[in-house]
């Protein structure tokens, strides 16, 4: 008789079921017209820049070796002068490296401003694709966004936040 009423109780119990969806953001964006030529743009870029400093660490190695060669020659302050224009050159460099490629650096800024506006129309395009055809969570599976759409009724937060409050 209980198992009985477990089964009629289950039975009129009715289960949610989530609908996801699983998409390649990497390709999607890969095949856009626009997002291949801002890929080319920051190539020939970063190219550049790379250029720029090899060229700044060809001269620290050329003001390294001739220092060397002369170092017998000269007075021990002429040597630590020259020494101290070498580092100074070097971290002129390290700071050239940072500013360009840095997490802040030029290159990232110049990424957002060619980049994130097609990013922003492919996940405009994947939320209403979502909503059009009602799934409640999409992952990435190409890249490193993970979730890119999640129903608003799956985020918890606040009811967490609730509780701590208590």
């Amino acid at each position: 008789m209980i198992f009985a009423a477990a089964i009629a109780a289950s039975a009129t119990t009715t289960i949610d079921a989530q609908k996801i969806a699983i998409v390649d953001i990497t390709q999607i964006l890969q095949a856009q017209p626009d997002y291949k030529k801002a890929q080319e743009e920051l190539d020939k870029i970063a190219q550049q820049w790379r250029q720029e400093i090899a060229q700044q660490q060809d001269v620290v190695k050329g003001m390294f070796a001739k220092l060397r060669a002369e170092a017998p020659l000269l007075t021990k302050e002429a040597a630590h002068k020259r020494e101290d224009e070498i580092e100074t050159k070097e971290k002129g460099i390290r700071d050239m490296q940072r500013e360009k490629f840095g997490p802040e650096g030029a290159l990232f800024k110049k990424r957002q401003e060619l980049v994130k506006p097609m990013q922003d129309r492919v996940y405009g395009a994947i939320e209403k694709f979502a909503a059009d055809r009602g799934f409640d969570l999409i992952l990435d599976k190409g890249g490193s966004a993970g979730i890119i759409f999640a129903s608003p009724s799956f985020d918890k937060t606040q009811l967490i936040l609730d509780m701590l409050k208590r």
